[in-house]
């Protein structure tokens, strides 16, 4: 019938954003060493940094929020909690943590050791990070497909199976002690992953007695993305396909600011009691009691609302149809972007859109201060600043794979003109994309340093 997708809420409070002019942006972006992430926030027009705890919730998730209950131990809120993440995903035993990180510090530092390796479609940056923090290999397996960005396939978020099963040759099950599967998959574009897949990675494992997990940050998108286009699965609804992911995995860990709709906290569950009781001994000393886990009350009944909400139809074909409405926005008037757009965000492709600009001259940061300046836009660099490293011997600066700058769009915050404004500052930038200049490390740190590194022209 109708073909405009519509917003399935109504606007019930606003918050004023300072207009700010390309002049003063040139001077605020200077100021913070050319790093997007440390602009104060009311200097920025639109926000596409992260969808990571940016989200609008619910007039629901705000009466849930009364009802938090703040006891130390043994809170109604948890109990609630615990309901809502067992019945959507079957495990049994769950974990609240503070976000999403907290948990992944925690089961890496049970499960990981020097010398072992975990593979993943593609590991995100902080599940990157607390792998090698304990002395092990973070390996990325992706699927054939996502190696041509242009490529339409369905599911570029897949795992490579086949080099799965030669790893566990090579490596030997005794020196993995986990697979991951992250859905969908963030580094990788936002690209889902097909219940197949999941399905054919569970089996590997369990040929080689590993657990599975699942980072289960955008589970609900990935779960929409199955109905949508893998056959025979149009006919079930998105919380049988969730339920069917979880059924796979032996646990999972997850930032629920992404598919928990809330602006804090996470989870860690698994199906092993006795690997859930060393994570809680773990979480006592570092997070808190394992009915709050780092959290108020209040954010655990907003999780509770939220992760019910994140798998109701209409809302999710709106979240998937309005970030394909930037993404085709903006390629059909040549910007490059990696397809097809993905469920939280567009990855721009910066190597066809600022060829004159090496990898090792940081383009991506170019754009994303380019940007900035440009119109007020903030977005993410997910490149050589984010995945490359510096050599600790000869010093050289080790380029990632590949360059790409990813516009995360939050979950009902952005209304259709705040797009079209995105829209029409890319297209701008990409007609006048001589004016990115190369750009060189400053300062940085040794882990996740595309959070606070500094940066100039050169």
């Amino acid at each position: 019938m109708f073909t405009t997708v519509i917003e399935p809420f109504r606007i019930k409070s606003v918050e004023p954003i300072r207009m700010t002019t390309e002049e003063e942006r040139a001077r605020l972006i200077e100021l913070a060493g050319y790093n997007v992430f440390k602009l104060c926030s009311q200097d920025v027009l639109i926000d596409l940094l992260t969808d990571s705890g940016t989200g609008a919730m619910s007039s629901e998730q705000w009466a849930a929020v009364m009802r938090g209950d703040e006891s130390y131990a043994g809170s109604p809120s948890f109990y609630r909690f615990e309901k809502a993440v067992s019945e959507l995903m079957g495990f049994s035993h769950v974990i609240p943590t503070h976000q999403g990180r907290a948990a992944e510090r925690i089961l890496f530092g049970l499960l990981c050791h020097p010398g072992d390796v975990v593979p993943n479609n593609s590991h995100f940056d902080t599940t990157r990070a607390n792998i090698e923090a304990n002395g092990a290999e973070a390996l990325d397996l992706p699927c054939r497909e996502a190696e041509d960005l242009a490529s339409h396939a369905p599911f570029k978020g897949n795992m490579d199976v086949e080099r799965l099963e030669e790893t566990f040759e090579r490596v030997g099950a005794d020196r993995i002690p986990l697979v991951m599967i992250t859905v969908t998959n963030n580094s990788g574009g936002g690209q889902p992953v097909s219940l197949a897949n999941l399905g054919a990675v569970s089996a590997v494992c369990r040929r080689h007695g590993r657990p599975l997990y699942l980072d289960a940050c955008r589970f609900a998108e990935n779960a929409y993305f199955i109905k949508l286009r893998e056959p025979g699965q149009q006919d079930r609804s998105v919380r049988e396909i969730v339920r069917s992911m979880f059924d796979l995995a032996d646990g999972c860990t997850m930032s629920a600011k992404k598919d928990g709709i809330a602006n804090i906290g996470g989870f860690l569950a698994t199906r092993d009691p006795d690997l859930a009781r060393q994570e809680k001994e773990i979480l006592i000393l570092t997070e808190g009691f394992p009915t709050y886990g780092g959290l108020a009350g209040r954010d655990l009944e907003a999780i509770a609302v939220g992760l019910n909400e994140a798998v109701e139809e209409d809302y999710l074909k709106y979240r998937i149809s309005s970030t394909a409405y930037l993404g085709d926005r903006i390629s059909r008037q040549g910007v490059p972007i990696l397809q097809p757009p993905g469920g939280h965000a567009i990855y721009i492709d910066v190597c066809r859109f600022a060829p004159h600009i090496a990898p090792a001259d940081l383009p991506g940061i170019s754009l994303c201060v380019e940007l900035y300046k440009l119109a007020g836009i903030r977005a993410t660099e997910i490149g050589t600043s984010m995945f490359g490293r510096r050599d600790p011997d000869s010093g050289a600066e080790l380029t990632a794979d590949r360059e790409l700058v990813r516009l995360a769009i939050p979950r009902r915050v952005y209304t259709q003109s705040h797009i079209d404004y995105v829209v029409e500052a890319l297209v701008e930038l990409y007609r006048n994309r001589d004016r990115l200049r190369p750009f060189r490390f400053v300062t940085q740190a040794p882990f996740l340093r595309h959070f606070t590194a500094t940066y100039e022209p050169r």
